[in-house]
Formats: structure tokens, C-alpha cells, sequence
């Protein structure tokens, strides 16, 4: 079978992160994506020129100079078979180039033109420099995680990856729902500071509703209630609690053998020091193992923090087959899961550096 998105071409003019990340998306589920990147360096990212790149899975590439005339008409004359572009670069680079949305769009009026930037194409800070830290730092988000004493620095999956590139590729596909149906093409300005904001929805309203207090620690959410949260076991190990229902709480205290009604009412936030505390000296008394054979099969919500290499290799996640191998590197599976058009067999990067022309004329020859 095919992907959802057989038939789909796309061109990804090579950066980093978060749009190779939106493209894989979109290339894991069937549509057929070009990376261009510059002659003096091969389809794999910066750092990386191998099938360890995994953000490059599943593509072709072409070298093309798109600082060269005859670079930016090849560029061009793919755009105008394609349906999609994303690019990563700041604000102004592609115009600069000559191929910014005015020219692209009027070669190929349906074209998607995604802009994958962290502060976006407009705004005081659109041209300054950043990273996720930077991005999510704005927001709200970076000051709500970590210990009451200081924010910590979380890995850049919130504003690169969540706030980024699934923004772009959600953005990519609504925009070539919009083309088909209407017959015009436009701009997908994807900033992740936008995306980071957005994610953060939900607390939000939290906090119109009187839910969400200032600081650290001191809510549901963020490490303050003593039934949401990690603890250390007798042998440095740990494990996520996530009890939230009463229901899930009941179950984690009997796990833990404790009272249920000395922890009521649980939301009595005056307390949630004291019941932790306890909680605490519950999973100090033995190794995370005996917790996981006392949790098994319950509902208590309570599951291990495992490194990278135990991740492989739980059993949950090879029943679903949530990670895959491909040429001995170990990498997430694409997603979400479809039950007519499941995604095809990712593939590793092809860094052969294809011939654009070749790559045009079957373009021109052959229409989904």
C-alpha cells in the first residue's frame, strides 16, 4: 500500500532540525521528497554525511547552486512540478536569493511555500538569532519546568520539534488541503516561538481559571502534586508517577501500601509536601523492580524512566514496533499509525546526490 500522502512532491532546500524533521514527517507517509542542498556538501545535515542522519530518512538529494543562475531556473523548474517547499532559512536569505514566495508562487500558483524560522518572518526579533532555549524562553514554557529553585534546560523537542517541525508539517498539510481545493498556493510562516506558545494552551486555561499558581513546583503539572511526579527506588533507579484520577491514586496507594484516607482531600496543596515526602520514603525502601512487579497490571500509573537503549527494548514499545533499525541505526518508527494507508517502509537517507534533470523529467512525465 501507499502512504496517506502518495503522490505529494515536495522540494526541502537542506537545514537543520526542525524543518528535516517536518519533511521526514511528510516523507514517512508516502509523499516524495527532494532535498537540494549546496554543491560542497553532501544531503546529510551539517554535522552529519551518513544513514546516522536520521532526520534525512526516506529522500533523494540534488546539489544545486542556488547562488548560480542556472541553480535557482533548476530550482525553479522543480517548484513548478512540486507541490510543496520547505526551507529554514532566516528571514530574507531566499529573497536575497531571488526565489522568495513572489517568484516561486507565480511559476506554480499552487505551490506551498513553508517557512520554518524561530521567531518568524515578522516581529522585533525576526532576524536575530536563536535556539530552542531562546524560543521556548519567551514564551512562558522554560520558566514552568524544572525545580522550584531554577528553570533547567529540557532537550530542545519542545520548541524545535514539537513547536517547530510538527507545526510546519501540520502546516504543510493544511495548506495543501487549501490548494486542492481552491487551486491557490500561499505562505506557511511557522515560527516555533508561535508553536511553543500554542502548546502551552492548555495551561493557559489553567490559569484563567485559577488552576495554575505562579512558580515551580506548586501545581499538578509541573512537579508540586505529590501523585504526579518522579521518585527515586532503593537503587538509584527511577519511576514516573502519573496518578491523577482518584481512582489511580487509590491504586498507587495500596501498591504502596498506604492509607488512602491520610492522602485526602488530595488537592489540599498544603499538604502535598508532607504526602511526597512519604510517597518518597515508600519507593526508597526497595529496588525499582519490586515497584514494577507490585505495579504490574494495575492502574496505578506507574511506569520506569528508562535510558535510550532500555527504551528499545521494552516490551511495550517492541510489541508496537515503536522504534526501527535501518542499516544498523536504531530510530523511531513513523507516526501516527493508519489502518488504510499505513506508512511504507522508512528508508535510509540516499545520499547518492541525484541528477536534477533526470529527477524533472519524470516529474514532467509522470502525474499522481
Amino acid at each position: 500500500m501507499s502512504g496517506a500522502l502518495d503522490g505529494l512532491r515536495v522540494v526541502e532546500l537542506v537545514g537543520l532540525g526542525p524543518a528535516p524533521f517536518a519533511a521526514m514527517m511528510l516523507a514517512d507517509h508516502g509523499a516524495e521528497v527532494l532535498r537540494v542542498h549546496p554543491p560542497a556538501r553532501r544531503a546529510g545535515v551539517a554535522s552529519m554525511n551518513s544513514t546516522a542522519d536520521v532526520l534525512a530518512r526516506g529522500r533523494a538529494s540534488v546539489a544545486l547552486d542556488l547562488k548560480s543562475e542556472d541553480g535557482r531556473a533548476t530550482l525553479l523548474d522543480l517548484l513548478a512540478e512540486a507541490d510543496g517547499l520547505i526551507e529554514g532559512f532566516r528571514p530574507g536569505v531566499m529573497e536575497r536569493l531571488g526565489l522568495g514566495p513572489g517568484p516561486c508562487l507565480a511559476r506554480n500558483p499552487r505551490l506551498v511555500y513553508g517557512r520554518m524560522t524561530g521567531w518568524g518572518q515578522e516581529g522585533p526579533l525576526a532576524t536575530r538569532a536563536g535556539h530552542d532555549l531562546n524560543y521556548i524562553s519567551i514564551t512562558g514554557v522554560l520558566d514552568a519546568i524544572g525545580p522550584a529553585e531554577r528553570p533547567v534546560v529540557p532537550l530542545n523537542l519542545i520548541g524545535d520539534f514539537g513547536g517547530g517541525g510538527m507545526l510546519l508539517a501540520f502546516g504543510m498539510l493544511a495548506g495543501l488541503i487549501s490548494a486542492a481545493r481552491t487551486g491557490r498556493g500561499q505562505v506557511v510562516d511557522a515560527a516555533m516561538s508561535d508553536g511553543v506558545a500554542l502548546l502551552s494552551a492548555m495551561i493557559h486555561g489553567f490559569r484563567a481559571a485559577g488552576a495554575w499558581a505562579g512558580g515551580r513546583e506548586t501545581n499538578m503539572l509541573d512537579g508540586g502534586a505529590f501523585y504526579y511526579g518522579i521518585y527515586p527506588c532503593a537503587d538509584g533507579a527511577f519511576v514516573a508517577v502519573g496518578a491523577i484520577e482518584p481512582q489511580f491514586l487509590a491504586a498507587l496507594l495500596a501498591g504502596l501500601g498506604l492509607e488512602p484516607t491520610d492522602f485526602q482531600p488530595q488537592d489540599d496543596r498544603a499538604r502535598w509536601p508532607e504526602w511526597r515526602a512519604r510517597i518518597a520514603a515508600r519507593f526508597r525502601a526497595h529496588p525499582r523492580e519490586h515497584w514494577l512487579r507490585i505495579f504490574d497490571g494495575t492502574d496505578a500509573c506507574v511506569t520506569p524512566v528508562l535510558d535510550w537503549d532500555a527504551a528499545l527494548a521494552h516490551p511495550h514499545n517492541a510489541a508496537r514496533g515503536t522504534f526501527i533499525e535501518i542499516d544498523g541505526v536504531a530510530q523511531p518508527a513513523p507516526a501516527p499509525r493508519f489502518s488504510e494507508t499505513p506508512a511504507g517502509r522508512a528508508t535510509a537517507p540516499d545520499l547518492g546526490n541525484q541528477n536534477p534533470q533526470a529527477i524533472l523529467a519524470r516529474w514532467r512525465s509522470v502525474r499522481p
